[in-house]
C-alpha cells in the first residue's frame, strides 16, 4: 500500500444528477392541479437609481454634482404575476451507482486500493448517513434559496415510480439533519438504494413557496463576460421560462457539511474539496489544517490512516460530488 502514488489523471462523475428547474406561477389552493400554472417570464425593467457608491476626493467635495448625474440601469426582472401568490419550482433527479468505478483513472492500482476502502465504507456504514443528509436538503426546501425566504408557507412535493411524499419544509431545519420521520427515512431509503445501484433512480421534485401576488421571485442570475450592452443583470431562462442552473440545485443539495471545523458556528456547507464558501471569501477546510479532502483522502489510501467516521462520511460525499482529482 506504501508503493500507492496519486494518478495523474482521476476523475469522478456526479453521483446525484440535477436537472436545471422551472419557474412557474399560480395560486396555493390549486397546488394539487398544476396543469393551468404559468410560466414566469422574465422581463426587462430600466430605471433611474441614484449614485449610491463610495465617493472619495476631490468628488466628495462636489457631492451635489456627483448626485446629480442619475445612474441609469437596465436589468432583468421576474416576479409573480398579480393573480398568483405562490411560486413552483420543479427538477428532476437521477440518483446513481457505481461509486468505486472513477470515470477516468490510469493507475489500475490505485483504482483497486480506491474502490476497496469505498466497499469497506459501504459495509461499515452504507449510505445511509448522506441519503438522509440529502433527502433533507429535498425535504427543507434548500434549493428554493431566496425564493424561501419570508414565504408564509412553502411545501415541497416529491414522487419517485409510485410513491409521493409531501413535505411542509418550514418543519425541517436549514441548520442541521436531527429531523426524523417516516418520510424522511423513505425517500432516503430510494437515495441509498440509487447509490448503492440496486436500481435506476429518478426523482421528481415540486416545491411550492406561497410569496404573495406579485412578488419578485430569484431565477438564477448569469454570469456575463465580455458583455458589450448596457445591461447589467441577466437572469436564466429557458424558452422564455425563468429558471434555475443545475448547478445551484446540486449544491443546495450537497450542503451536508458539518464536519469542518467551525460547522457550530455557521452550520452546513456545500461540499468542496477545502471548504470553499465564496460569498464569504473563506475556505474552512484548510490544507495547513489538514482538514481538506486532498490531504484526508492520500492519508487514507496512500498511508493507510483511516479519517474519523465523520471525515470519511466527507470524503466519500465528495466522491459523490465529483470532480477532477489527479495529481
Amino acid at each position: 500500500m506504501t508503493n500507492l502514488t496519486t494518478p495523474s489523471v482521476l476523475a469522478f462523475e456526479s453521483k446525484l444528477a440535477c436537472s436545471d428547474a422551472l419557474l412557474s406561477s399560480g395560486n396555493w389552493e390549486q397546488r394539487a392541479d398544476t396543469t393551468q400554472w404559468q410560466a414566469v417570464n422574465v422581463i426587462e425593467k430600466s430605471v433611474r437609481g441614484t449614485i449610491s457608491n463610495r465617493v472619495k476626493g476631490a468628488k466628495a467635495s462636489k457631492i451635489d454634482a456627483e448626485v446629480e448625474k442619475a445612474n441609469l440601469q437596465t436589468v432583468d426582472n421576474a416576479a409573480l404575476p398579480f393573480n398568483a401568490d405562490t411560486l413552483k419550482v420543479s427538477f428532476s433527479l437521477r440518483v446513481l451507482g457505481d461509486l468505486s468505478v472513477p470515470s477516468t483513472c490510469n493507475n489500475p492500482d490505485y483504482q483497486k486500493a480506491l474502490a476497496g476502502l469505498i466497499s469497506e465504507y459501504v459495509q461499515e456504514n452504507s449510505f445511509s448517513v448522506l441519503a438522509l443528509r440529502f433527502a433533507t436538503n429535498l425535504a427543507n426546501g434548500r434549493f428554493l434559496w431566496r425564493n424561501r425566504v419570508g414565504a408564509e408557507q412553502v411545501e415541497v412535493r416529491i414522487s419517485h415510480a409510485d410513491k409521493q411524499w409531501v413535505f411542509d419544509a418550514q418543519e425541517l431545519s436549514l441548520r442541521d439533519f436531527s429531523h426524523k420521520d417516516e418520510q424522511l427515512s423513505q425517500l432516503a431509503a430510494v437515495i441509498e438504494q440509487g447509490l448503492m445501484g440496486e436500481k435506476p433512480t429518478l426523482i421528481k421534485v415540486a416545491a411550492f413557496s406561497r410569496l404573495g401576488e406579485g412578488q419578485t421571485v430569484f431565477p438564477s442570475q448569469e454570469l456575463v463576460m465580455n458583455s458589450s450592452g448596457n445591461k447589467s443583470k441577466y437572469l436564466y431562462q429557458l424558452n422564455q421560462q425563468a429558471a434555475m442552473h443545475s448547478q445551484k440545485i446540486g449544491n443546495a443539495l450537497r450542503t451536508i457539511d458539518t464536519w469542518y471545523p467551525e460547522a457550530s458556528e455557521f452550520g452546513p456547507i456545500a461540499i468542496e474539496p477545502y471548504g470553499s464558501v465564496t460569498n464569504r471569501g473563506v475556505a474552512y477546510r484548510k490544507p495547513k489544517e489538514k482538514t481538506d479532502f486532498y490531504t484526508l483522502l492520500d492519508n487514507w489510501i496512500l498511508k493507510g490512516q483511516a479519517p474519523s467516521n465523520e471525515q470519511q462520511h466527507y470524503v466519500i460525499a465528495m466522491l459523490i460530488r465529483g470532480g477532477v482529482f489527479g495529481e
